[in-house]
């Protein structure tokens, strides 16, 4: 895959449609805010100042049939929607937690912005009326900003979310991206080794502020799964990387198999291993489901750039834990 520079651009990308990566870097500056494990923090106050114009400002466009790619991180969302983002009628934001953030104030579950109360899973009661209108305002707002007629928005963690969305945006469509969860794990356990850091005391890592999103999980998430734990006690304990990993894999696999089964109009399960052995056929049936036209440029930059990641192998798993993951490996096909 080519060198990635500022805002997910590569000079193919660039190269392909040269106005999207003008909209890319407005998304990125203006819209998506910068995540407690990057550099760049300091343009967040600058982010929510305008958030904050624009949400009392009236809907510059409607919002129709917004399109969310959910799932888990280090699964191919990325690259999807960077293929996607090429369609001449899309906007791409990139996990625009800030945006999320200023939608509704308890959302915010590793603590970038926020080190107060927080729901790692939202529903149809918070998606209030305030909540809807700063929504319909805020990606109106960006939709203006970049001249498109569509947003994509790729935050895995909305998977955990799926009611709350459609609350808001009713004729919502959302990609379910699946990964072979061995894949998976790896990955995130090498990202994990990567990217962690410590600032003025706290670690700040994968599993947000000083554990945060990792305790969030496990207390709110975990004791709805009868193969797991009721109490969070003995789960909170785990400090494999691997291990939780394979947790939050695991629990959100099955929250989008519910939400897949409950939704089948609304949520489009995407298989990575799709993605990478035809990417062109993937695609092209993802912009039918999406009701957007066939774009060519999309097409062949998925051709290009959609690139298969080395297999990697089975670990052992703690028995909190493993089986619960192999259980979810069974059900996606992939035993």
């Amino acid at each position: 895959m080519p060198s990635t520079m500022i805002a997910q651009l590569d000079a193919d990308y660039v190269r392909a449609r040269p106005t999207k990566a003008l909209s890319r870097l407005v998304s990125y500056a203006l819209f998506e805010g910068r995540p407690v494990t990057t550099r760049g923090r300091w343009i967040n106050p600058l982010v929510f100042a305008q958030l904050a114009v624009a949400k009392k400002m009236p809907s510059f466009k409607s919002v129709h049939r917004p399109i969310f790619i959910v799932g888990t991180g280090r699964s191919g969302t990325t690259i999807l929607g960077k293929v996607l983002s090429l369609h001449r009628d899309v906007g791409f934001l990139n996990e625009p937690k800030a945006l999320w953030h200023a939608i509704h104030p308890h959302e915010d579950v590793i603590g970038s912005y926020d080190r107060g109360p927080a729901a790692y899973r939202l529903g149809a009661n918070d998606a209030h009326g305030d909540v809807v209108r700063r929504a319909h305002r805020l990606f109106g707002a960006y939709l203006t900003v970049v001249g498109a007629s569509r947003v994509l928005d790729k935050y895995p963690e909305l998977v955990f979310r799926v009611p709350f969305v459609r609350s808001i945006f009713p004729d919502a469509q959302f990609l379910f991206v699946v990964r072979n969860g061995w894949d998976t794990i790896r990955s995130i356990d090498a990202w994990s080794e990567r990217h962690g850091t410590e600032s003025d005391g706290e670690q700040h890592d994968w599993w947000g502020v000083d554990d945060r999103k990792w305790r969030l999980l496990v207390e709110q998430v975990a004791p709805t799964h009868p193969s797991l734990p009721e109490r969070p006690g003995p789960l909170l304990g785990l400090d494999r990387h691997t291990d939780r990993a394979a947790l939050e894999w695991a629990l959100a696999m099955q929250e989008g198999l519910r939400y897949e089964e409950q939704y089948p109009d609304a949520v489009t399960r995407v298989r990575y291993d799709d993605l990478v052995s035809a990417p062109r056929e993937t695609v092209r049936r993802l912009f039918e489901r999406c009701h957007l036209s066939e774009d060519d440029t999309a097409l062949s930059y998925a051709q290009r750039a959609i690139r298969a990641a080395p297999d990697t192998k089975a670990v052992d798993l703690d028995h909190r834990v493993a089986p619960l993951f192999h259980e979810t490996m069974t059900a996606l096909g992939y035993a």
